[in-house]
């Protein structure tokens, strides 16, 4: 290819920032992962680097998540020293909010790129990698056919139900019933198909509004309680499902709306465990059971129900996921300290 006129460009001056990131998507929703040019993070549990990364640098993640060079529903992850001594690495994640305590698509990208990053020597057959994330340790596993990269899932932690049954009052709708599980965070599950919500792409913005209006509605009524972790005691989420809307071969549709409108383009690796926990308990997922779940742009994750577990004197599940992770680009992104945008902008 001919050289263009801006390939001449200069190198920045030595005051500005570099910040280097590997981008992935994990069926369509963004995944940028920070792999350079972030100071180390004090702390020896992974919540206590979120608590130095907020105090810190919470403008290098508004700079990375908001525009210019992201934008409302980019999401990312800071890779960080591991807390257990048998971990290969701990991970804080973030979007247009803070800081999630899980995040599953997440998993399954990071597991995906970990092959090629030289975690560790990755051999044929199965590979567990042992993520220290905000939530606790999550197991995932890469398996391997040969050189080839034939399935990544992780086992999530131990995922049940808060409540069943919720009834809150929306505007123009009435009485709307939610079922509140957990699956690493808490989601409010909505049945689209009682309230008439269409959930295809070209609805993004009514199923956004209305995720939003009904997170406020739960949070002024009902506070999860997590029997563990009190900084895990919160609505991160909700979550349209619809067992009809959907394509053949798959259980259901989902579509979740999480921390200020972000609308996930995946299933939601936590949302369908939070779903499988919430199937089982109410009959209808049984032990070993593999069902697909698809997102609004028809991607899917499955989620297999491994084992039935207690959890704090409460029934729970395990569940394990899987899903299809890729690439999209290698970055080198610039800040430039008189910059009056560098810790960029958002308007949703």
């Amino acid at each position: 290819m001919t050289p263009t006129l801006f390939s001449h460009w200069q190198q920045p001056h030595p005051d500005w920032l570099h910040i280097h990131t590997l981008d992935m998507h994990t069926g369509g929703e963004p995944l940028r992962i920070i792999i350079d040019g972030f100071e180390q993070l004090k702390g020896h549990t992974i919540l206590e680097k979120r608590a130095d990364c907020l105090a810190r640098f919470d403008d290098l993640r508004k700079a990375l998540m908001f525009e210019p060079r992201g934008h409302a529903d980019m999401y990312g992850a800071v890779i960080t020293a591991p807390e257990r001594s048998d971990s290969h690495f701990g991970v804080l994640f973030l979007h247009n909010e803070g800081y999630s305590t899980m995040c599953g698509h997440a998993i399954i990208a990071l597991a995906t790129a970990a092959k090629d990053c030289a975690v560790f020597e990755f051999k044929p057959g199965v590979n567990e990698l042992r993520i220290d994330t905000p939530a606790g340790l999550i197991k995932a596993y890469v398996t391997l056919n040969g050189d080839k990269l034939e399935q990544v899932y992780f086992d999530n932690l131990a995922s049940y139900v808060e409540k069943v049954g919720l009834s809150i009052e929306l505007p123009m709708f009435g009485t709307l019933e939610c079922d509140i599980a957990f699956g690493g965070a808490y989601y409010a599950f909505v049945d689209a198909d009682t309230i008439d919500l269409n959930l295809t792409p070209s609805n993004h913005e009514q199923i956004i509004s209305l995720g939003k209006a009904i997170k406020q509605q739960v949070n002024s009524q009902y506070q999860p309680n997590h029997p563990v972790d009190s900084e895990l005691s919160f609505l991160y989420g909700v979550i349209f499902y619809s067992n009809s809307q959907t394509t053949e071969d798959v259980f259901s549709r989902h579509v979740c709306i999480f921390a200020q409108g972000e609308l996930d383009r995946s299933p939601t690796g936590t949302g369908v465990s939070a779903r499988a926990a919430l199937e089982h308990a109410k009959g209808r997922l049984s032990l070993h059971q593999r069902i697909g779940i698809e997102s609004i742009l028809g991607s899917v994750f499955t989620v297999e129900l491994k084992q039935s577990c207690e959890f704090e004197g409460m029934q729970a599940i395990i569940p394990r996921v899987s899903g299809n992770a890729h690439v999209t680009g290698k970055h080198t992104f610039l800040i430039d300290p008189r910059d009056p945008l560098k810790q960029g902008f958002i308007f949703r």
